[in-house]
């Protein structure tokens, strides 16, 4: 089978497109017939050796959807056949390839409205929003929450799941994508570029922090006494958290099975919509990272499709 490689880490142009055999799916593992793959920045940080969570050589990608056509032992609740999508397994690889094994427990039954190129877009990012407002903020109706990267693929869903809860949102985001945070539900948005946020917004009972560095210490600052920052870049250090008053929470993401179903019932139910920008072959999966790194392409989640899959 095909499959987008890297066998020293590097920049982009160390992905290489191979042919390696076809896996078996092992205990607890599927074998996914690929339709898409979703490109994320944590795809990146695998390719460049920043997090280094399985040997080289080594297949990228953590994010697909596809068609079961294989079950290994200790599995139940997917049958051959089933449309699935998920998360590949704690290495966040295996998903460039025309055939992956992920783990069972990190794939779920593929949301009937979206079509494959969409779902494969959706596990990680959707799951990270969820956590940070429901699992870590434990946010409530009526309380105001501040979004940083709004426009981005975690940001858009935070602002989307939160607008839902009955929260009040903040979100921060470029000139450009100002209208396009606004359509997805946030209350007040604030250009990054054009003011210091902490100049107009001040109370809030939650941070959701996509950015780090500076952005996320000037955000202390905005916190109500006892508010709770949460940031899937970068921990907040204790004596930090005590000196501001407030509370941080960091973490990686957990893509789940009941996590997906509560995903899928949020699409099928028409309450989020997906925004998938540029799709690409997996034979461009090096100009995928590229686009990664800051080439031109369109808003929205990168996607790779593989032989078949629709639009």
């Amino acid at each position: 089978m095909k499959a987008a490689r890297v066998l020293r880490f590097g920049p982009p142009n160390v992905i290489t497109n191979e042919d390696v055999p076809k896996p078996e799916p092992g205990a607890g593992q599927l074998l996914v017939r690929v339709k898409a793959a979703g490109v994320g920045h944590w795809d990146a940080l695998i390719r460049e050796g920043k997090v280094q969570l399985q040997p080289l050589p080594l297949t990228l990608g953590s994010e697909l959807s596809g068609i079961i056509e294989g079950i290994g032992a200790d599995v139940s609740g997917f049958e051959l056949g089933d449309e699935v999508y998920g998360a590949t397994n704690e290495q966040f690889g295996g998903a460039y390839a025309e055939y992956a094994v992920p783990s069972a427990r990190r794939m779920a039954p593929k949301p009937k409205t979206l079509s494959f190129i969409e779902a494969a877009s959706v596990p990680i990012v959707t799951v990270t929003a969820w956590q940070m407002l429901f699992e870590y903020a434990h946010v409530t109706a009526g309380q105001t929450v501040l979004i940083h990267g709004a426009a981005g693929n975690v940001g858009a869903y935070a602002v989307q799941m939160a607008k839902q809860g009955g929260l009040h949102v903040v979100a921060t985001a470029g000139f450009a994508d100002l209208g396009y945070v606004r359509g997805l539900g946030a209350d007040t948005v604030v250009d990054y570029n054009a003011e210091r946020f902490e100049d107009s917004v001040t109370g809030v009972d939650v941070v959701l922090d996509t950015v780090g560095g500076d952005t996320q210490q000037r955000s202390l600052r905005v916190l109500k006494p006892g508010g709770i920052l949460v940031s899937v870049v970068s921990p907040v250090p204790e004596a930090t958290q005590t000196r501001y008053g407030v509370r941080a929470a960091y973490f990686y993401v957990d893509v789940t099975t009941a996590r997906l179903n509560t995903i899928t019932e949020l699409f099928e139910s028409s309450k989020l919509v997906t925004d998938v920008g540029t799709v690409l072959s997996l034979e461009d999966a090096r100009a995928a990272h590229e686009m990664l790194g800051g080439a031109p392409h369109r808003r929205g989640k990168i996607v790779l499709r593989l032989s078949g899959a629709d639009t």
